[in-house]
């Protein structure tokens, strides 16, 4: 039976050109309170940008009003070519295209889709999604609350409560807890 060829061999390759001018979300760094701004000003300069914004009820002492809140403080979505880096970098109020390994990360569109259902239905039901730590098994997290308070290990397993374990290197020995995940943070 013949071996099946790899999807990624079937297609053509793109140029180094084709590369950079292909259109990706990437996540802007903002200066403090600037996301709505320079959302605006990119999609004046022509880009699609995005902020995702929670509507909060704020009080002062004469009034009640709604006011648009950034999901993501100090965060804005832009979707660009690399061709183009320089003139987004060059946006009042932006502070950097977010990197990995020295090079733009692109956001996933399923990624950037979800944060988008997330704040529609946000709308819809009035919930106010919380933040939470992002961690990921084999993060080294310490336990911040009950019983085990102080206690460092890594994290196992994260569906559902978190499983913690502490390892003794020396003897290449582990042991593990299931605890509530509100108990964990990730350490650094």
């Amino acid at each position: 039976m013949p071996k099946a060829i790899p999807w990624c061999l079937l297609a053509e390759p793109l140029s180094p050109l084709e590369v950079y001018e292909e259109t990706k979300w990437y996540v802007c760094r903002t200066r403090a309170r600037a996301e709505k701004r320079v959302g605006e000003l990119l999609g004046r300069a022509g880009y699609d940008a995005y902020v995702p914004l929670v509507v909060r009820e704020r009080q002062w002492a004469d009034r009640r009003k709604l006011v648009a809140f950034p999901l993501f403080p100090g965060y804005a979505f832009a979707r660009f070519g690399l061709t183009q880096y320089d003139d987004v970098l060059s946006t009042p109020g932006l502070v950097e295209v977010v990197r990995a390994n020295g090079h733009p990360s692109p956001v996933h569109p399923e990624e950037l889709e979800s944060v988008r259902l997330l704040v529609a239905g946000a709308e819809k039901t009035g919930i106010e999604p919380d933040p939470v730590d992002f961690c990921e098994p084999g993060d080294p997290v310490r336990v911040t609350r009950g019983p085990f308070s102080g206690m460092t290990g890594l994290l196992l397993h994260r569906r559902g409560a978190a499983q913690v374990a502490v390892r003794l290197t020396s003897i290449r020995q582990a042991l593990s807890i299931v605890l509530d995940r509100a108990y964990i943070r990730p350490i650094g």
